[in-house]
């Protein structure tokens, strides 16, 4: 691993820097910027002046980021206005609305409330802000929203898809004379060729492909789905350019899966393309044409001094980027059907690595309608819709679907201590109506799934252990029941926020229950740690990681459950793995963590890049899942766990009003990041030694900090911004509330 501890050094000076210019001089307050409606970006990351944002609502919400980092900056007025015409909008004449000054702090939406809007017309805005040293804003660049041919009162609005031309980044000839041409990451796409025939008889052969043999030729028969396909293409005499299509697959493409829109076309996903010898063609030029959901490469940056751990960054950010290709989070290539599962870490590794929240909103919109079998999937639906309003600060779309997705907490399922089983034969007609369930593949109702594949599961061998660490299934499942707490947990929340308040105190109450029974049922006494199930005495990775991520293991019995953790390492898929990382970090395993995350054998994401994949694969290995692909994102735990666990930022209240920054380095040297949100950007810094810890952070305005240092003794001595503070001990850490928005300089000398 390489040391790139001059990085976060740098940061730290130029911190102190912009301390010091901050408190020198008086500050004209910028423009806003990254204007938004109904949560989309107004200004493209792809640089149109005006990209087409649609909404179908009736009265959109305007957000924007106020560009003032001096310390404590909040806003305290804001003027919008919305014109028909760029030109009136120029001369500031909001002939829709013209909000005139009002008095009020920043919010993730400012409803419009200006004049009816028309169906399928554009309409062009601005905004001007006041801060809280009534220095007013310049107005915002101008951008542009259009309304779609029927307004409604509440649509999550959405981009559309986006096709873009890539030029390989390199290509090379064959022993074979053939010329293999690589795009340097896989994608979701369409190849495009310029090739020239002297006779006008020839056909052109591609191979277009995800892997590559030792020789270098593109993998004609690659394990699992792995991709591959020949393209035959006859020639024309002359100069021309071709654009072969796909063929659709019928695994993909059929009643469940997303289909591709016709306007876009069917895709592949590939890096490479390889063309067969033909001393009758002439090829003049290459393309793929990648087609993903519109994303901001520098909306989120993370570098470290572990040259892996940066690898395995880009190898999870980059899959969300590309797996976005269908609008909606799916599984993938192999069926292109979204899962709750998939959703739930697509979902925090999306908001990890750029600030996009609507393609959440739309999903989970989705799967309320089309369930698949999983119990744990469903309650998967209320982590989805509380994570949704916390870091997007929106409840719009949760509010809309809140009585169907009451029904995902699968309460009808429960005995008096609330405890469920879908063993009880309890599931009649009735019940999987509720939920929306119907025949998935094969499966009736319900069934409990724990991870995937499961003991002689689908696509493995019958004596194959599967990815359940042996968990044994009985009546009652500690997994089940796990997610059935915390569904519970995120149910009250939401609840309270939509004025619920029966519906609250009845979630919390139960939540309550089922903790204490989940205690008794399932804690052995001998051993002290988590049981699979009622009727057995084993102890499975499973059972113990996701009592521990979601807080079902009482103090006193923690030592011993991490202790099996660590016992049974990474005996999980890549799914359950983010549920391991998320229970180590929250219980302060750093150092295990981390060891996991950067681990090399072959249960780790250094194994995908090893592969020779540039996404993440849906298992660890071919080995652990005989029909595994190499572009499912819910292997792309590491962007979310990166960001939220080991540089320790996540939201405290909606949309990062109150932001927790805490970092828990490990053995970790050096790191910096860089995380956009809606309030603006959040950025971290750290260089971890045995003498100190420095931090350096940057808190966008309209925010609020809980900032964690790592705490060793009770001398250790703390500075901000180079002067000694008090802090408050607690537990590994040492915690500073209420830290301000602006630019800080922490340090813990370790004496």
């Amino acid at each position: 691993m390489n040391c790139l501890s001059s990085a976060p050094a740098k940061y730290f000076l130029t911190v102190l820097l912009a301390i010091s210019a901050v408190k020198a001089s008086p500050q004209s307050l910028k423009a806003p910027s990254a204007l938004r409606v109904d949560l989309l970006l107004s200004e493209s990351p792809l640089g149109h002046p005006y990209p087409i944002v649609l909404t179908a609502n009736q009265h959109p919400y305007f957000t924007w980021v106020m560009n003032d980092l001096s310390q404590g900056s909040r806003q305290t007025a804001y003027r919008i206005l919305v014109s028909s015409t760029p030109e009136k909008l120029s001369t500031n004449l909001g002939d829709a609305w013209d909000s005139r000054k009002v008095n009020g702090k920043w919010g993730p939406g400012i409803p419009y409330k200006g004049n009816k809007l028309k169906p399928n017309s554009t309409y062009y805005w601005k905004v001007m802000v006041w801060n809280n040293k009534s220095l007013p804003s310049a107005f915002s660049k101008p951008t542009a929203f259009t309304t779609g041919a029927e307004l409604k009162h509440v649509q999550t609005a959405f981009h559309t898809l986006s096709k873009w031309g890539q030029l390989p980044s390199s290509n090379s000839q064959l022993n074979s004379n053939n010329l293999r041409y690589d795009f340097g990451k896989a994608a979701f796409g369409q190849f495009r060729i310029k090739a020239s025939s002297s006779t006008g008889t020839d056909t052109l052969r591609v191979h277009i492909g995800e892997a590559i043999t030792a020789a270098g030729q593109i993998d004609r028969a690659p394990k699992g789905h792995i991709r591959y396909r020949l393209l035959s293409i006859p020639l024309k005499m002359g100069t021309h350019n071709y654009e072969p299509k796909f063929s659709p697959d019928k695994q993909n493409t059929g009643a469940k899966a997303i289909l591709m829109p016709e306007d876009i076309g069917e895709v592949l996903p590939f890096r490479y393309a390889e063309i067969e010898a033909n001393k009758n063609i002439r090829i003049d030029s290459v393309w793929r044409n990648a087609v993903n959901y519109p994303f901001d490469d520098n909306a989120s940056t993370f570098k470290s001094s572990d040259t892996l751990l940066n690898q395995i960054w880009e190898l999870s950010k980059h899959t969300i980027k590309a797996t976005s290709f269908t609008g909606l989070y799916v599984d993938g290539d192999r069926e292109r059907i979204p899962y709750e599962a998939d959703v739930l870490i697509n979902q925090l590794s999306h908001y990890a690595v750029d600030a996009e929240f609507n393609m959440t909103k739309r999903s989970l919109a989705y799967l309320i309608y089309h369930a698949t079998w999983p119990t744990e999937w469903s309650l998967q639906n209320l982590l989805i819709g509380w994570n949704d309003y916390l870091y997007s600060g929106d409840i719009r779309a949760v509010k809309v679907i809140y009585p169907q997705l009451k029904a995902k907490l699968l309460l009808p399922l429960g005995r008096p201590d609330g405890l469920i089983s879908t063993k009880t034969g309890k599931q009649d007609s009735a019940f999987t109506k509720s939920i929306y369930f119907e025949n998935f593949n094969g499966h009736s109702i319900l069934e409990d799934i724990v991870d995937w594949p499961q003991k002689g599961g689908f696509s493995i061998p019958k004596d194959a252990p599967g990815e359940t660490d042996g968990f044994v299934f009985t009546t009652y499942n500690s997994v089940v029941n796990a997610f059935h707490y915390q569904a519970l947990i995120s149910a009250e929340k939401l609840a309270r926020k939509l004025g619920e308040r029966k519906d609250a105190n009845f979630f919390a109450a139960q939540a309550a229950k089922v903790k204490l029974a989940f205690q008794r049922a399932f804690i052995s006494p001998e051993t002290g740690i988590i049981k699979d199930g009622e009727e057995t005495l084993h102890s499975s990775l499973h059972a113990n990681m996701f009592a521990l991520a979601f807080n079902l293991v009482p103090e006193n019995n923690k030592a011993r459950v991490l202790d099996h953790i660590r016992s049974r390492g990474m005996a999980c898929s890549v799914y359950g793995a983010q549920f391991l990382l998320d229970g180590l970090y929250d219980n302060h395993e750093a150092q295990y963590a981390l060891k996991l995350l950067t681990a090399t054998d072959k249960r780790s994401w250094y194994n995908m890049l090893r592969s020779g994949a540039t996404m993440t694969t849906e298992a660890w290995d071919t080995e652990y899942k005989k029909n595994q692909d190499w572009n499912h994102a819910w292997g792309a735990a590491p962007a979310n766990i990166i960001v939220r666990k080991l540089m320790g930022v996540e939201p405290l209240s909606p949309a990062f009003g109150s932001i927790k920054i805490k970092p828990q380095p490990g053995t970790l040297n050096s790191a910096e990041l860089q995380l956009s949100t809606l309030r603006g950007k959040v950025k971290v810094a750290f260089t971890n030694s045995p003498k100190q810890f420095l931090l350096q952070t940057t808190l966008p305005p309209n925010s609020t900090g809980m900032v964690y240092l790592p705490r060793r003794m009770a001398n250790d001595r703390i500075l901000k911004n180079g002067r000694t503070i008090k802090a408050i001990s607690e537990g590994k850490f040492w915690k500073i509330a209420d830290v301000e928005p602006g630019v800080y300089s922490w340090e813990v000398k370790y004496l």
